[in-house]
């Protein structure tokens, strides 16, 4: 019996402009350690080198470990890096394909919207007080018409 065949295409693929691909899932916990703790570990040691011998062979190993932790960390970095930007290139590519088809650039995506505040209760804006002035106004300029009416009626 066989296995059934593996897609190796990158990243997650739409169909189509427009469509949401689907999000690869976080990367796992031992993921992130081999990633991320390997040159943490290394720095680590080459600091506790440099504590228990600070001259010397601490200084020596201690500048080969924090240089080489800080180079898996900063590789590891870069790597992530350059996997993001092919996103923005599929991205582009979906672009081009609908400009192709369709003769004109996609519309834009909706940008995000501006924060939302959440005021505390009880605070009025400059807004609301504006607006709460002129309901005022109104109905005092209603009572006016309201008073020279009947003055006029008696």
């Amino acid at each position: 019996m066989s296995a059934p065949p593996i897609d190796t295409t990158p990243g997650p693929r739409a169909e189509s402009y427009g469509e949401v691909a689907e999000i690869e899932p976080p990367a796992s916990i031992g993921m992130m350690a081999v990633r991320y703790g390997l040159g943490g570990v290394m720095v680590l040691g080459g600091i506790v080198l440099l504590v228990i011998n600070p001259g010397g062979v601490g200084a020596d190993g201690f500048a080969m470990a924090v240089g080489g932790g800080l180079s898996v960390l900063m590789l590891n970095f870069m790597f992530r890096l350059s996997v993001s930007s092919e996103s923005d290139r599929e991205r582009e590519e979906e672009a081009r394909r609908y400009f192709d088809e369709h003769g004109e650039w996609p519309p834009d995506e909706a940008e995000p919207q501006g924060r939302k505040w959440v005021l505390a209760p009880g605070v009025v804006t400059y807004e609301q007080e504006q607006a709460e002035l002129a309901a005022r106004r109104a109905a005092a300029e209603r009572r006016a018409a309201e008073g020279a009416s009947t003055s006029l009626a008696a």
